[in-house]
């Protein structure tokens, strides 16, 4: 049986022409630059200020693509399905799926009928990116020669994993509509991976704050340079500061003058994946509903690749149900996916939450219910603080799994409707004083006083338990109250909690060794014995317990489901109990002869081997060039920062992803708040900002933030319009 797959290969040359702007368009953009002024503090960071919240969207977009147009311009050619155009068709079928579940004629339609006041932030953002453009004629777009105002609406999440599939891998979608012969769902073996997500999120009430002001942390885990830090005030009411994914025109986690929120990555289930019975009649596909036929939908996706010479153009056609797109196959059933990965009122919920000025105005732009894929952790200057697991959460029939593949030729899987705010997990001024979440499970995220499970249903919060959270929780559930700079000092806490699980273990099956192993492993097992489990830079056992851990972890065996992955400290007890002593001594030993192997001895600081370093072009990493010692770890083993790196073809390991902008607010009668960033703000090498904050960065040395005008014009380092 073959899939309706028509592929056009025409080959034209491949010229960019640069898309002029009107004399019109010109105009427009030097009259709302005149409106915006932009002023880059000593740490080279964007302070915008405009007249309306547009002359701020537009600023920031301006000062976005000052310091990163490409990193602009990557992110919407992965939101629009549209990477091929640059990488060759490396990622063609991450394209496929992007414009299967999200298409850009919705987008279109949602902005011409956009709110006036959304529309002139709409207009703001494109106009912001399309004057850097004109100004900046040597800058030379890879693909995109003006930006185009529902772009935005493309991007409606700043998370670092935006998209929901409901449990469907890339190889499912690359062999349903790759070339050759379709197989209707051959028998299914899960591909879910044991993937280590990051972010940190911690409120702490005026309870357990020693100023009585409650406080907020925010620790993203996501790749270095991911976002930017940046304040954007306007005379309309906005004056918020944070991170912003670059791209996008809101701040996504961070700060006003009242309150806080930091947005952690969700497991709630929140996409269905419906596994419908297709037949094909006449070279028409249909799909069983209700004891009725009905027609598969089909719609072309134009992909095209450019191979460096030339651009091949292929079109293929994709399906859908009234489920949604169709993106693989198991079992002899197709898989139609169920979801809000984009959505006109998902954008307007992002921007609204960053002008919310009280709790209750916090909530009501949370009532949107749109946002699809975050937790969040909040705190204001009222003394609130508060916690929602998702936001976005379809009311279901909880007599189905819907953590797998449901029926979709019965209306009784439907959707029922959304879940309010209120009947969701949730949490607000806890007794405790504290609210930790690390992506872990909402029933632990303040101690005793955390929700409780049975009062919802299994599909609203499916994940476990990990060793960030464990660690989380022994470090806030304490009577000690907390300044700010307490407050940081845990969140850089290097303690690795998987190890009070791995290690006793170990020690156990060492004593019961043969001699002639004992004595190859006495001075590496002693080390571990009188290591006190906390990462650092002179540390040797960090270096054994990172080569070992990683090595014990691969014998995990796979998940069932992605959210049984998130099951880390269930599936790691399980898992020490079935390796036997010969297995623990033998993962041992190999992580020793691994680390003699690599360094030359086993007794090799984790200083020596971790390193931070900021190649000029981001990925030519080098032995031989300047780097600076890291102490810490992968967050998988349970620390709270993340720094996780890896051989680059070099000999030492270099850092890539984890602990990005971070920051500590504290909500009293003025903010006060520090924060640091992977790095520096600016992505030029020459700049003095590329990695003025890497030592700090390490270190967990926080900067004052500038949040008040008079202070930011204090350390100004240039003041400007847009265009000047």
């Amino acid at each position: 049986m073959k899939k309706q797959l028509i592929a056009a290969l025409v080959l034209f040359p491949l010229i960019a022409v640069a898309q002029k702007f009107t004399a019109k368009e010109i105009l427009r953009f030097r009259q709302q630059a005149a409106a915006v002024t932009i002023v880059r503090d000593n740490w080279g960071i964007p302070h915008v200020y405009g007249k309306t919240d547009a002359d701020a969207v537009f600023g920031l977009m301006y000062a976005e693509c000052e310091d990163n147009f490409k990193g602009i311009e990557q992110n919407y050619l992965y939101q629009l399905g549209r990477q091929s155009e640059l990488d060759g068709g490396k990622n063609i079928f991450t394209d496929v799926q992007l414009q299967l579940i999200a298409d850009t004629v919705d987008a279109i339609k949602e902005y011409r009928a956009a709110a006036p006041w959304f529309r002139k932030l709409l207009d703001a953002f494109a106009d912001g990116v399309n004057y850097y453009l004109y100004t900046h004629p040597d800058t030379k777009p890879a693909v995109f020669q003006r930006f185009e105002p529902w772009y935005a609406l493309m991007f409606t999440d700043g998370s670092v994993s935006a998209t929901v599939t409901g449990g469907i891998k890339l190889t499912e979608t690359r062999k349903f509509y790759g070339d050759g012969a379709e197989k209707l769902g051959a028998v299914h073996q899960s591909l879910a991976d044991d993937r280590e997500t990051g972010s940190n999120g911690f409120a702490i009430a005026p309870v357990k704050s020693a100023s009585g002001h409650a406080m907020l942390y925010i620790n993203p885990h996501v790749p270095f340079y991911f976002r930017a830090e940046v304040q954007m005030v306007s005379q309309e009411g906005l004056n918020v500061y944070g991170a912003v994914t670059w791209g996008q025109f809101f701040v996504y986690q961070g700060f006003n003058q009242h309150c806080g929120w930091m947005h952690t990555s969700s497991s709630a289930d929140v996409g269905d994946l419906y596994a419908e019975k297709v037949t094909q009649k006449d070279g028409k596909w249909y799909y069983e509903y209700d004891g009725r036929l009905k027609p598969v939908r089909e719609r072309k996706l134009v992909m095209k690749i450019n191979n460096g010479v030339s651009t091949e153009r292929k079109v293929i056609t994709g399906y859908y149900t009234h489920h949604g797109p169709i993106l693989g196959a198991r079992d002899g059933r197709w898989l139609a996916l169920r979801a809000n990965n984009r959505s006109y009122n998902a954008l307007v919920e992002s921007w609204l939450i960053t002008k919310a000025n009280t709790f209750a105005g916090y909530k009501k732009a949370m009532g949107l219910l749109q946002n699809a894929t975050n937790n969040t952790v909040y705190a204001d200057d009222k003394g609130n603080i508060a916690f929602w697991y998702g936001n976005f959460m379809p009311r279901r029939d909880p007599v189905y799994d819907w953590r797998l593949p449901v029926d979709g030729s019965i209306p009784a899987t439907e959707w029922k409707g959304l879940h309010s705010l209120e009947e969701q997990v949730h949490i607000y001024n806890p007794p405790s004083g504290w609210i930790q979440n690390c992506n872990s499970t909402p029933f632990a995220s303040s101690g005793k006083f955390s929700p409780a499970k049975d009062k919802y249903p299994a599909y609203m919060a499916p994940d476990g338990q990990n060793y960030r959270a464990v660690n989380a929780i022994r470090l806030l559930d304490d009577k000690k109250k907390l300044s700010l700079d307490d407050l940081i000092s845990k969140g850089y806490d290097h303690y690795l909690a998987a190890f009070d699980v791995l290690l006793p273990p170990l020690f156990e099956a060492y004593e019961s060794a043969p001699d002639s192993l004992k004595q190859r492993l006495e001075s590496p097992v002693d080390t571990m014995k009188h290591w006190d489990k906390y990462s650092a830079a002179n540390s040797v056992a960090t270096s054994i317990a990172v080569e070992w851990g990683t090595l014990v972890m691969r014998q995990l065996p796979p998940p069932k489901t992605d959210e049984e992955s998130t099951y880390q400290t269930d599936r790691i007890a399980s898992l020490m109990k079935t390796l036997t002593s010969r297995q623990q001594l033998e993962l041992f030993l190999e992580a020793i002869n691994n680390l003699k192997k690599q360094y030359g001895t086993w007794q090799t600081m984790w200083g020596d081997i971790n390193r931070y370093q900021r190649p000029a072009d981001g990925v030519t990493f080098s032995d031989t060039e300047p780097s600076l010692p890291v102490g810490a770890v992968s967050s998988a083993f349970g620390q709270l920062p993340s720094f996780q790196s890896r051989t680059m073809k070099t000999r030492k390991r270099y850092g890539y992803s984890g602990n990005s902008f971070i920051a500590a607010v504290e909500f009293g009668t003025r903010i006060k708040a520090k924060t640091v960033i992977t790095g520096g703000e600016s992505f030029d090498p020459a700049s003095k900002h590329y990695t003025d904050q890497a030592g700090m960065y390490i270190d967990g040395r926080f900067k004052d933030v500038l949040f008040y005008k008079a202070d930011v014009l204090k350390h100004a380092e240039r003041t400007y319009h847009p265009g000047d």
